[in-house]
């Protein structure tokens, strides 16, 4: 019974004391281990927040620069036609006020016409009257 006792004892001393403190730092490594695990995960997923918080930040600004360029090219398009109107507008007024002035111009040369054609008239009927009355 003392053998069994020293035996015991020793094994307590020589091995089972060992063993534990082993899987006593086994055990802290693993639970190290693995917090550093899900503290490196919640990292990587407010990285991950973070940079998709930014690419729609950049997305936005994006859109805005290109709604502005929009409006801005269409601003200037708007104005290039509005310009292109007016000169529009000009040359026909200029072509109606020449085309008035050409018209006048042909007005006065009919009526001229017209009353040398009148004269005319009257001065080869009047004499073949004249020279039937006589």
């Amino acid at each position: 019974m003392i053998l069994f006792i020293v035996l015991v004892l020793a094994y307590q001393f020589l091995v089972q004391g060992p063993l534990n403190e082993t899987l006593k730092q086994r055990r802290a490594r693993t639970v190290g281990a693995i917090e550093d695990a899900q503290k490196a995960i919640e990292l990587a997923e407010a990285r991950a927040t973070e940079y998709a918080d930014k690419l729609r930040q950049a997305r936005s600004e994006v859109y805005k620069v290109r709604e502005h360029r929009v409006k801005q090219w269409t601003a200037e398009r708007d104005a290039t036609l509005e310009q292109a109107r007016k000169a529009a507008g000009q040359k026909v007024l200029e072509a109606r006020a020449a085309l008035q002035a050409d018209a006048a111009e042909a007005r006065k040369s009919i009526e001229n016409a017209a009353s040398e054609l009148a004269s005319q008239v009257v001065r080869a009927v009047l004499p073949a009257a004249a020279g039937s009355s006589r």
